[in-house]
């Protein structure tokens, strides 16, 4: 019988968020690494029992969704300023997961990302609640990397 080192999978809560080189931390959430393969349907002629599925472009449908705590730095206010006001600066950035040690483990890349929407935090006396803000990038691809 065989026996060998067991490869738990990676936690999902160990991860950075790095922007033009700069870990920009803090981050709760990351959500909207999606990539998506285009479907064109083709009717046959003749060829009633079924509809041919013919791979397309691939696409990235959703932008994506960065949530963290509310903190000291403004890195990404005066980036969502600066967009407000007009000047688009678009910026790569990666999203990066580590392992139980802190070792990068994988890491996806993104590419000539801008914010198009910011929500600030909600405010509740009654919790204890981390205060968080929302930033949502626009971005035209992501790529994974493996360490």
């Amino acid at each position: 019988m065989a026996t060998g080192k067991r490869k738990d999978p990676y936690l999902g809560f160990n991860f950075q968020i790095e922007i033009q080189g700069l870990v920009v931390g803090g981050f709760m959430e990351v959500s909207g690494l999606q990539l998506e393969i285009q479907i064109k349907e083709y009717q046959e002629g003749g060829q009633n029992a079924f509809v041919h599925k013919l791979p397309g472009p691939a696409r990235f449908p959703g932008n994506l969704t960065l949530k963290r705590g509310l903190s000291d730095s403004d890195l990404l206010w005066d980036w969502q300023s600066k967009v407000a006001a007009g000047n688009i600066q678009r910026r790569n950035g990666s999203v990066i997961l580590l392992d139980e040690t802190g070792v990068e483990k994988l890491r996806w890349n993104f590419f000539n990302a801008y914010p198009v929407r910011w929500n600030g935090p909600q405010f509740n006396a009654e919790t204890a609640s981390v205060a968080f803000e929302t930033l949502e990038l626009a971005h035209t691809g992501i790529q994974q990397v493996r360490r």
